[in-house]
């Protein structure tokens, strides 16, 4: 399919520079919105548009996002637990070292951050 050049009527924006990779998927986004949405005024929208737009405006779209999002924040709190229980097994290995050598089993290591 042939690109139709733009008409003396249409205006012609110019975009100022993205400064991320991800601005510039935003903005050929929006770009592409708009487009959609200029078609679907005039009436020369095709099907796949038309039936793309009816599905991101569903209600099953919108729940299946919103339960990625609450998917998200489980694996982040899974995450910090994870992290936390490993830094409590540092301490307690760190405060078993210091007691055996409180205890005269081990020698005091030369690492200042050891209890």
């Amino acid at each position: 399919m042939a690109r139709r050049k733009a008409s003396a009527d249409e205006p012609h924006r110019q975009l100022r520079p993205a400064v991320s990779q991800e601005a510039r998927v935003a903005q050929l986004v929006s770009l592409a919105y708009d487009r959609v949405e200029q078609r679907l005024l005039e009436g020369t929208a095709s099907g796949q548009e038309i039936t793309a737009l009816i599905k991101l405006g569903s209600e099953k779209t919108k729940l299946e996002q919103e339960k990625l999002k609450h998917e998200t924040e489980v694996l982040k709190s899974k995450k910090e637990v994870l992290d936390a229980a490993k830094r409590t097994d540092e301490m307690y290995d760190k405060a078993m070292a210091a007691m055996r050598s409180y205890v005269g089993l081990e020698e005091v290591p030369d690492d200042p951050y050891i209890l």
